[in-house]
């Protein structure tokens, strides 16, 4: 079923070029795995995926099929096209070599999505503080109503589940297996792509 998937081993990030008309399909292989996803405008990459235009017009942090992904300039970058989980967040950032280290005391920290975000796209000149909140396929992020106060749980994606962006405009795709141990509950586990049209 996988088998002509690109495969992004656990742990790891892939950069691509998504065609506007283009599908991205993500697939979670074995089940709670997050990907961090981000775009930029492959003709201008000052031009970003932003998390807070996203939300703002959809109003709601749950993203899911039929909503639009806005860029910093509040253009449609993407649409989410199919969606079996219907579960994403959107509000964190990509965990670091920062976040190991502060959320998890690691002495010697993973360079986590991040540092694989800054790899993938260092070749097209993306620099790390250009890397903005990414939308975080599959994680899923619980906000207590009351409090405000976040709490990471297991994905509800199970292997097999899919998500679909569909590009609105020339986009350069940064894409991530989570290093996070929270995020994708304990274990590490790859996460399959392809390009579609």
């Amino acid at each position: 079923m996988h088998h002509d998937l690109t495969i992004i081993p656990p742990r790891s990030g892939a950069s691509c070029i998504l065609k506007k008309g283009q599908r991205l399909r993500v697939v979670d292989l074995e089940g709670e795995q997050v990907a961090d996803f981000i775009c930029f405008n492959l003709h201008d990459k000052a031009e970003y995926l932003s998390s807070g235009r996203t939300i703002d017009y959809a109003e709601t942090i749950f993203l899911t099929q039929g909503h639009p992904l806005y860029s910093n300039r509040s253009v449609i970058m993407a649409d989410i096209v199919e969606d079996t989980v219907g579960r994403h967040d959107f509000l964190l950032t990509p965990c670091s070599a920062d976040t190991f280290r502060i959320i998890y005391g690691h002495e010697q920290p993973h360079r986590g999505c991040f540092g694989n975000l800054c790899a993938a796209l260092e070749e097209y000149g993306i620099v790390p503080d250009a890397i903005p909140t990414t939308f975080n396929l599959f994680m899923n992020v619980a906000v207590d109503g009351t409090t405000g106060k976040v709490d990471v749980l297991p994905p509800k994606s199970r292997a097999g589940d899919y998500i679909v962006i569909e590009a609105r405009m020339d986009l350069l795709v940064g894409l991530t297996a989570c290093s996070a141990e929270m995020s994708n509950n304990y274990a590490f586990k790859p996460i399959g792509y392809r390009i579609e049209g």
